[in-house]
């Protein structure tokens, strides 16, 4: 039976301004693509990804400008789509006012009493 890995992911916006994407989820897509068993917990402000239709099209710092800014609800989307369970932390969402209706249709939501649970049922945790 083949391992099942959970990808914690805590820190927010990781890389988003070099890159068009976060790294850990780029990670993953690229992990499941290779045949790895492998899901994602949203936690803290990286629950913020979750939102449906973020636009950080106007990103800038000082002159240096993101001309290819991440779509991190789409990469998100393409997750569950490839067959990888996203979960993000209720209690989160709501510290931060995120109604689950602005959610990415397909993520499942998990209260912090539950976690503990949650991550017994997987052999490998990774926390980014």
């Amino acid at each position: 039976m083949p391992k099942r890995a959970l990808s914690i992911i805590e820190t927010a916006y990781r890389a988003t301004i070099e890159e068009q994407d976060d790294t850990t989820i780029w990670l993953t897509h690229t992990l499941r693509t290779a045949g790895a068993n492998v899901d994602v917990l949203l936690r803290g402000n990286a629950v913020n990804y979750a939102v449906r239709g973020q636009d950080a099209s106007g990103l800038a710092f000082g002159d240096r400008r993101q001309t290819q800014p991440p779509h991190l609800d789409s990469d998100l989307e393409k997750l569950i789509a490839a067959g990888i369970t996203v979960f993000a932390v209720a209690d989160d969402l709501a510290d931060r006012g995120i109604e689950l209706s602005e959610l990415v249709p397909g993520i499942k939501t998990t209260d912090r009493s539950a976690l503990v649970k949650l991550l017994e049922s997987y052999d490998h945790i990774w926390h980014w």
